[in-house]
């Protein structure tokens, strides 16, 4: 997530750089051709290019909402995370009051961190239609560390559970929906030596429901991606769209130099508005696209690696405890 107050527009020229270069290259070439070679015929109607691009800023607008719609749910499910979170630690510190703290409470609460580090880690794993991988990406993920693509998940869930629970937990696919079944069985087995009441089981089991129910969602957008034939039709119109540009202003641009100073030059102007015009198609699709995946680890996250450690630090300070690990702060304004 940028924690900036924005990007800038040279961070904008730079990120699209290489669409820069491709549409330089597609403006040129028909200006060329038209001006030195006498190719009138690539001129066509601006008429039928101008109804492609309505209709391409209309897929492309249905797309960004779409994307803004994944990530803004998926910000809503891990602050249902944090707000659950919390209500949950209250409930286990205050039910098992007269337990010692450092025992019981302090093995659900840090099963706890390891079920919000391996949920990160889940989420953060690569997927076939992820962007992750474009170079653009690729560039621009210097400028910022994802822990999840460097940090060994052992070391960390070392941390927090014991040596018998990290053996097992370790030999499971999903590790985040095992932790939770884990809490829970730890649970019920204080309900039966008489630790917890009835009713404080039943809201007990209700947040570990909850956990399961967020984890769910968040499994559902990271598993299935954007429509892949909405995604495949906005590009193909797109490029369409972006390869004519250039051609349709041709007798436009050669047309209004006639009778002035600069007849016979205008048509150059071709080059910098069709530049213009399309980089600004082009930029609106791929920024729609850089967040259509909010767990891909990209600058455009929801910055689940925070949200974790702001929970951590939270419900360990309910425990009383000195030694919190420290909050995680934006480098170059991305939070991840």
């Amino acid at each position: 997530m940028h924690a900036g107050k924005k990007y800038t527009f040279f961070e904008f020229i730079v990120w699209t750089r290489r669409d820069i270069y491709r549409l330089t290259i597609l403006a040129i070439i028909p200006t060329v051709l038209y001006h030195f070679c006498k190719f009138t015929f690539l001129s066509i109607s601006w008429v039928p290019v101008a109804l492609l691009g309505t209709a391409v800023s209309f897929i492309i607008s249905f797309k960004n909402n779409a994307s803004y719609s994944r990530l803004w749910e998926a910000r809503q499910i891990y602050g249902g995370i944090i707000n659950a979170s919390r209500a949950f630690g209250v409930m286990v510190r205050d039910y098992l009051a007269s337990q010692d703290k450092r025992t019981a409470v302090q093995i659900i609460f840090y099963r706890h961190f390891a079920w919000l580090t391996a949920l990160r880690f889940q989420l953060r794993e690569p997927r076939a239609w992820e962007n992750s991988n474009d170079p653009r990406n690729i560039e621009y993920a210097r400028l910022y560390h994802v822990s999840e693509k460097t940090d060994n998940l052992e070391n960390i869930l070392s941390k927090y559970l014991s040596a018998d629970e990290l053996k097992y937990v370790l030999t499971k696919k999903n590790k985040a929906t095992q932790l939770m079944a884990l809490q829970s069985s730890h649970i019920n087995k204080l309900f039966v030596e008489g630790y917890i009441s009835d009713l404080q089981l039943q809201s007990l089991q209700s947040s570990i429901t909850s956990f399961y129910d967020s984890q769910g969602k968040a499994e559902r957008i990271k598993n299935f991606p954007y429509p892949r034939h909405f995604s495949s039709i906005a590009t193909i119109m797109l490029n369409l769209f972006v390869f004519l540009v250039p051609y349709g202003l041709l007798n436009e641009f050669n047309k209004l130099g006639n009778g002035t100073l600069i007849e016979g030059y205008s048509i150059w102007l071709n080059v910098p508005f069709a530049i213009l015009l399309t980089w600004v198609f082009n930029s609106l699709d791929i920024v729609g696209e850089s967040s259509t995946n909010p767990f891909e680890g990209s600058a455009n996250d929801v910055p689940i690696t925070n949200i974790s450690r702001t929970i951590e630090i939270d419900m360990r300070d309910m425990l009383d405890e000195s030694d919190l690990p420290p909050a995680l702060t934006p480098e170059n304004s991305i939070l991840m």
